[in-house]
């Protein structure tokens, strides 16, 4: 897989879209086009450093050099964990603070734990 391919995949993996990817590592859509297409081969290292930091993966997979680094897998996820993950990456630090704020009030109140059924009733 050529290092635009990779660049594509990650991209579309995270639900990003060109002008979204261009923006977050300071550059245009026009050269996020031209990185996913090969027309630019010659990326800046900045510019795979900071794509590897969004993606979680290393300058090294991103190049096409090896394949140690790549985006982990987690087949223990379930798709309803790793759309939360995907939607998570995707947010600025207030996002994730308000997601991580929402989680906890969820399971504080107690009314959506899995396996919880007698606390459902009592609480009826």
């Amino acid at each position: 897989m050529t290092k635009g391919a990779r660049i594509k995949a990650l991209r579309d993996n995270f639900g990003l879209t060109q002008d979204e990817l261009a923006e977050k590592i300071g550059t245009t859509k026009q050269t996020i086009y031209k990185y996913e297409t090969g027309i630019i081969t010659n990326i800046p290292s900045d510019k795979i450093e900071t794509m590897a930091s969004l993606f979680d993966v290393s300058p090294s997979y991103l190049m096409g050099w090896n394949d140690a680094g790549a985006p982990s897998s987690d087949s223990s996820l379930t798709d309803g964990e790793q759309q939360i993950v995907s939607s998570f990456r995707q947010l600025n630090e207030e996002g994730r603070e308000r997601l991580l704020n929402y989680a906890d009030d969820l399971v504080a109140s107690g009314r959506y734990i899995k396996n919880n059924e007698d606390a459902l009733v009592e609480g009826a």
